[in-house]
């Protein structure tokens, strides 16, 4: 946390966790502009947010493969459901291939959510979790949990062929389900999994690749491609610019 700028985010209990990262909230309490950049991290978030010049909206924003500059709001408060892969399937019941680095507003009243559920995160949190447990498939297809499964347990660094024998799926079967659901493909997933793992260590000032990266020069090209900065510079975290690594520092 910095100055007049807020952050909270939790994990969800055990039953949901094949379904929801986190849930979470923060808070641009001041009358500037907060400056940030929004880095990939394998996460679909739907936004619940109003500023003091925006009335209470509802947003799903999808995978994210650049990393994005953004301005938050003057006085906005947002909470925001971070959701893996699995729940836009089971969970949100639609595809989220056409929204590949962008997002769309949601009716308002989503899930039943308006203004007042803004005014205490706990409760929210509850509320969220109540439905999201409504909404818990009463079967899953086998394959996929397992396959969400060995891609997390792993950063990403299982091999789509390793992925695919281990699950019984073949990987054609396996990068179509992504395309259509996703809108990229399981490897290019999976890299981002790897980087959102090199993040946590960067976040505790390992500056060198822990994972599966060639050398040192494959890993620094890396981190620019998705973060847009080098691991030095990210370590530093200027005015805490990236939020995502703040977090992570918090974990």
């Amino acid at each position: 946390m910095a100055n007049n700028f807020y952050y909270k985010f939790i994990k969800p209990d055990s039953a949901l966790s094949d379904f929801v990262e986190s849930i979470g909230m923060f808070h641009n309490q001041s009358a500037e502009e907060k400056a940030v950049v929004v880095m990939p991290d394998g996460r679909v978030d739907l936004f619940f947010s109003q500023s003091a010049s925006e009335p209470f909206h509802v947003t799903l924003i999808g995978l994210e493969t650049l990393p994005e500059q953004r301005s938050i709001l003057p006085h906005t408060l947002a909470f925001v459901i971070s959701f893996k892969p699995l729940a836009v399937e089971y969970i949100l019941s639609t595809s989220i291939a056409d929204l590949l680095n962008t997002a769309k507003d949601v009716a308002p009243d989503f899930w039943g959510f308006n203004t007042d559920d803004l005014k205490d995160f706990d409760v929210f949190y509850q509320k969220a979790a109540r439905k999201i447990t409504e909404l818990l498939p009463d079967e899953i297809d086998e394959r996929k949990r397992t396959l969400f499964e060995l891609i997390y347990s792993s950063n990403g660094q299982m091999s789509v062929t390793e992925l695919s024998q281990k699950v019984c799926w073949s990987s054609r079967q396996i990068n179509r389900y992504f395309n259509q659901q996703l809108g990229l493909s399981l490897k290019a997933y999976c890299t981002i999994l790897r980087f959102r793992a090199s993040l946590e260590h960067i976040a505790q000032g390992q500056l060198f690749p822990e994972l599966k990266f060639t050398d040192q020069t494959h890993f620094i090209k890396e981190i620019k491609k998705f973060s847009g900065a080098a691991p030095k510079e990210l370590s530093k975290n200027k005015n805490d610019r990236f939020v995502l690594l703040s977090v992570l520092k918090q974990q």
